[in-house]
């Protein structure tokens, strides 16, 4: 799915900004069809946020099933005779919504875009003034993702009605609409969509033979990789006649063109959603000359025009190489060493709505503490920050929200009935979307379709086979993961990833406080999992939570210097192990979670607190890393 840009032949415009909005108490709107008029009883609600954290009212924040938002607007009269599209960035977790009345798309999940086309609605109302409806439901069950349910308590012990959201991930459920939401206009006939994929001949200098065995020995690798040619292989999705395609350098200098015609078309499909038009699928394959690469921390975007007859849509992408061995994941031909976080989309006040100022503060931490990458834990992140992992060189893990597949009581989720058809058809369609959205992207270097799914399981095997191969069989340019909380002994998947992730806490929720036991135990698991898989780890996640400013000598659990000794023992078994090809702390900042005994006003694994300033352990990262 292209991302709304303006030029010469498409325009956007913004509907950010404050909506109406009323909580549907009763669950009753779409039943009594709200969206028929204009809504009543509202109050203001700004997007992108999440609306949780706006309420000083218990029962709104924690409110369970459906919200409404509303907002008016105007088409401009330069639009006549476009193709005009609402799009929404993302809206969680189920969204119907509504164009003057009138239902025109309906999408599940709530992490990634979606939007229709409403050019012949607007044609045919004959109103200047166009209201715009959001039915929006937060409920989790078993058939989507993330996974939950809804459990309703009866009894003289509770009140009439009573029920809450459970969810088995540990982070809070907030709701909302997280992202832009935008209408743009187009030609017509417009360009539907463009994937790119990249060739390098001639890398320079060849580290075949470098063989890095610790972090340390990561950091001599110094120099940058260089490359002789690239084949830049473009697929174009059209109903419009695509004339040529440009390569353009960071100077805006046309670096190499190439005319299609129509004997470049390889195949052609009927879309009925978007147009009654055919569209084509063009292919185009273009050659670079000492191409400059992306690089980790070192980038380089080159720009992709594509023109028609009457649509022009341009796309930035980098020019680099991704494999794995038994030991090793290369970038470029370089052995890359993953330093960096697990995260959240998570602050004060907004929740998981997109903030623009708080991702620049954040990448300006990563650069600080030497972090070269992350993982979307545990949801495609929004567009807006995969673009700056772009721009800024960070190397991005990007994960599916396939989170909270896993009881921690000894239930069966594959083989007790939770997981069903319907979580796996939902299942591979956020797949498809996240590759969809994301692949055109040079910081995701791999795709991770789960985490802390219940793999021991009976049923586990045959589930993930086909989500693996539904992953790979969409892209065959980069490796794929499952991040693990299973251990090697029973995990019944991973014979399908190409990199193993593990999450692990030994001395704290095993053996709690008990630094002494974590050199022994992490280094036999993880030669367990070498072993049998002999594929290159990450430590996908591992960490302490800590008060910030809370100390004691000695060191206890819940201080800054047990947070750091914890880190440290963990650091000295990564440093003996040659497969070991990065670790990841969890976390990289303070989050909100559900309230529970085991957290106090949320999961407090952060180096940084949740208003970004540093612990006594983002000192002692910043050290190891840099």
């Amino acid at each position: 799915m292209l991302y709304p840009i303006e030029n010469k032949v498409r325009e956007v415009k913004n509907l950010n900004g404050i909506w109406n909005f009323r909580i549907d108490t009763d669950n009753a709107g779409i039943e009594q069809k709200w969206y028929e008029q204009p809504l009543t009883d509202v109050v203001p609600m700004a997007v992108p946020a999440s609306y949780n954290d706006l309420f000083t009212d218990a029962r709104l924040k924690e409110h369970v099933g459906y919200v409404w938002y509303e907002r008016e607007f105007i088409v401009p009269d330069s639009w006549t005779d476009k193709r005009i599209v609402v799009r929404f960035g993302s809206a969680t977790h189920h969204a119907r919504v509504y164009l003057d009345g009138i239902e025109v798309v309906r999408h599940k999940g709530g992490f990634l875009p979606f939007e229709t086309d409403i050019t012949e609605l607007l044609e045919t109302s004959g109103i200047e003034n166009h209201r715009l409806t959001v039915a929006l439901s937060n409920v989790l069950d078993w058939t989507c993702l993330p996974c939950g349910e809804v459990i309703t308590e009866e009894g003289s012990k509770y009140p009439e009605g009573y029920h809450y959201q459970e969810s088995y991930f540990d982070f809070y459920n907030y709701s909302g609409i997280h992202r832009p939401v935008k209408i743009y206009a187009t030609p017509k006939n417009y360009i539907r969509d463009i994937t790119i994929k990249t060739e390098v001949e001639g890398l320079s200098p060849d580290f075949s033979d470098e063989k890095p065995v610790t972090i340390k020995d990561y950091k001599k690798l110094e120099e940058l990789p260089t490359a002789n040619k690239a084949t830049v292989k473009v697929w174009v999705e059209s109903t419009d006649e695509i004339q040529s395609v440009k390569i353009i350098d960071e100077n805006n200098e046309i670096v190499c063109e190439k005319e299609i015609t129509q004997s470049n078309v390889i195949d052609s499909l009927k879309d009925a959603k978007d147009s009654s038009n055919d569209v084509e699928t063009y292919f185009a394959e273009v050659e670079v000359t000492n191409p400059k690469l992306w690089n980790p921390g070192a980038t380089y975007l080159y720009k992709l025009c594509v023109e028609g007859k009457e649509d022009i849509y341009t796309e930035e992408f980098g020019i680099r190489t991704i494999e794995t061995t038994d030991k090793q994941f290369k970038i470029n031909g370089k052995p890359f060493y993953f330093k960096g976080f697990g995260r959240h989309e998570d602050s004060d006040i907004h929740g998981k709505g997109l903030d623009e100022a708080l991702n620049i503060r954040d990448f300006n931490l990563l650069d600080w503490i030497g972090a070269n990458s992350f993982r979307t834990s545990h949801y495609p992140y929004s567009e807006e920050q995969m673009m700056l992992a772009d721009r800024e060189g960070i190397v991005v893990i990007d994960e599916v929200p396939a989170v909270g597949m896993c009881f921690w009581d000894g239930q069966s989720v594959f083989a007790g009935g939770k997981v069903s058809d319907e979580t796996l058809e939902h299942h591979l369609d956020v797949l498809s979307e996240m590759y969809q959205r994301d692949k055109n992207h040079p910081s995701v270097v791999m795709w991770s379709v789960a985490n802390e799914a219940a793999t021991h399981e009976e049923g586990a095997a045959l589930y993930f086979e086909k989500v693996t191969s539904t992953m790979k069989g969409l892209d065959d340019t980069r490796p794929i993961t499952i991040v693990h909380t299973t251990g090697p002994d029973g995990d019944k998947v991973s014979q399908w990833v190409d990199v193993i992730c593990v999450n692990r806490y030994y001395a704290w929720y095993n053996d709690h406080g008990h630094l002494d036991v974590i050199g022994l135990q992490l280094k036999e698991e993880m030669d367990k999992w070498h072993a049998k898989y002999n594929k290159p780890i990450i430590m996908s996640e591992y960490g302490a939570d800590t008060i910030a400013g809370y100390h004691k000598l000695p060191a206890v659990a819940f201080t800054e210097e047990f947070q750091c000794e914890y880190l440290d023992e963990y650091h000295k078994v990564f440093d003996q192990l040659e497969y070991m090809i990065g670790e990841h702390v969890w976390a990289y900042c303070d989050f909100q979670t559900k309230q529970g005994l085991n957290r106090v006003d949320g999961n407090k694994k952060g180096v940084f607190t949740r208003n970004r300033q540093p612990k006594a352990a983002a000192h002692l990262l910043r050290k190891r890393w840099k």
